[in-house]
């Protein structure tokens, strides 16, 4: 049998609450036809105002219908999924119709169209024309990060204190200017300190530690020669030199593994919303984080599950400690994960791993958060959530209500899964009595 999910798991692949409804209501064998499964797909008809024609592709969980719903993925998704975790027997395995042959066909053939493109488009620029490109924008950044690094000494000059009364466009200027010399990466962490004055009680220590990883990060990039390899690659990319997926296949570390599939995050951006999916290797214990991006109300191009593992391989961007990386090949089925998470046994364990991390790359924003035995508490005088390890030390939790995870672990040691930021960590999810549930 090739879909191995739960209820909680679908319910996580839902746009918003009027699709899940909808999809429990389609849940039902009433309302299907002609519906089958096989190790590769998961199909059926659903009778609507038309006859929608709906297929699940095992492995990756994706989903497409003939409906014209813009959400992804739509109610009559859902619908089937719940149909084949509630309803199994509706849901037999069968050869292929024919309408699903094709589908699968069409699908090899775009990825096969996709590659050959990819190709193309390498060898359709000559090499000195990249090179006079590369040494047009390296010039442009080179004098971008001169006035930045001006600008920043002036900040400190005259005192963090002045900026309590700045505008938000104070910040916005130098960062379009850091986007005209084209280091877009320089530009998002000024926008992202334009946030910090006045936001909390000690917001002037916070914009000083910003202000020295932003002088760091300049200084780094004047000496990119003396770095080692792997440094190299993750200042330049923080600059703001983009790698597209076909360079980091090319350059990045591959790394197989039964990848667990811990959950997302997803946060709001200019234009649209990023979403960051995070995996752990169960032999490696190698986080992954997966990057994807819905600009101006588009959907995101993959839908990941949560909770189940499966064999990939993974190729990393480069990097001096590789964190984010991308799929490129997925084997086997999506199996729920029942054992304990592979995480660290206390906080200072992973407080000591996240310095090994900085010490290697020091502007690493983000950590992938995993330990085990921990109890989720409440403080009602603060209003805040933490997880408390066995040794009795507390991680504080990100703004939210987190009752649902509290009832189920009855008050009894978890393992927790979340992104840390330096400050608080965001749940992704918990473990509680074999199963994974979505926090």
């Amino acid at each position: 049998m090739g879909l191995q999910i739960t209820t909680d798991q679908v319910l996580a692949l839902s746009p918003d609450a009027s699709s899940t409804k909808a999809g429990k209501k389609l849940g039902n064998s009433k309302h299907w036809k002609n519906t089958g499964q096989s190790s590769e797909v998961l199909w059926g008809e659903c009778q609507g105002s038309a006859l929608y024609q709906v297929r699940v592709e095992c492995s990756t969980l994706t989903i497409q219908c003939s409906c014209p719903s813009r959400k992804q993925p739509c109610k009559h998704g859902l619908g089937l999924l719940f149909l084949a975790i509630d309803t199994p027997d509706a849901v037999p395995e069968a050869e292929h119709p024919d309408w699903i042959v094709s589908w699968l066909a069409k699908r090899a053939a775009v990825t096969k169209r996709k590659e050959t493109l990819q190709a193309k488009a390498s060898e359709g620029v000559s090499p000195a024309a990249q090179a006079k490109t590369v040494e047009k924008r390296k010039a442009q950044v080179v004098q971008g990060i001169e006035r930045l690094d001006l600008w920043l000494n002036d900040l400190v000059r005259n005192g963090l204190g002045s900026l309590e009364t700045q505008p938000f466009t104070f910040w916005e200027q130098q960062a379009k200017q850091m986007v005209d010399a084209q280091a877009s990466g320089l530009a998002s962490r000024i926008r992202t300190m334009g946030t910090i004055p006045n936001a909390s009680p000690n917001w002037p220590e916070k914009l000083l530690a910003h202000c020295g990883q932003l002088a760091l990060l300049t200084q780094a990039y004047g000496r990119l020669d003396q770095l080692e390899p792997g440094l190299q690659e993750d200042v330049r990319q923080l600059v703001g030199w983009s790698l597209k997926e076909d360079e980091v296949l090319v350059r990045g570390e591959r790394m197989s593994d039964d990848w667990m599939f811990l959950g997302q995050i997803v946060e709001t951006i200019d234009r649209g919303q990023a979403q960051r999916t995070w995996l752990l290797g169960t032999a490696t214990k190698r986080p992954a984080m997966i990057l994807q991006f819905s600009i101006a109300g588009s959907g995101f191009q993959t839908t990941y599950p949560f909770g189940v593992r499966q064999q990939a391989n993974l190729v990393y961007w480069p990097g001096a400690v590789p964190q984010r990386a991308l799929i490129e090949a997925r084997n086997g089925d999506l199996i729920p994960f029942t054992a304990a998470l592979p995480g660290y046994p206390t906080i200072d364990e992973f407080y000591t791993g996240v310095a090994v991390l900085l010490a290697r790359q020091p502007w690493q924003e983000r950590f992938l958060c995993v330990l085990n035995n921990v109890i989720p508490l409440y403080d009602q005088r603060s209003d805040q959530w933490w997880v408390r390890d066995v040794e009795g030390q507390g991680l504080p939790l990100t703004r939210g209500e987190y009752w649902q995870m509290l009832v189920r672990s009855g008050g009894r040691p978890v393992d927790f899964a979340g992104e840390w930021n330096g400050e608080t960590v965001a749940p992704l999810g918990a473990l509680v009595e074999g199963q994974y549930h979505k926090i």
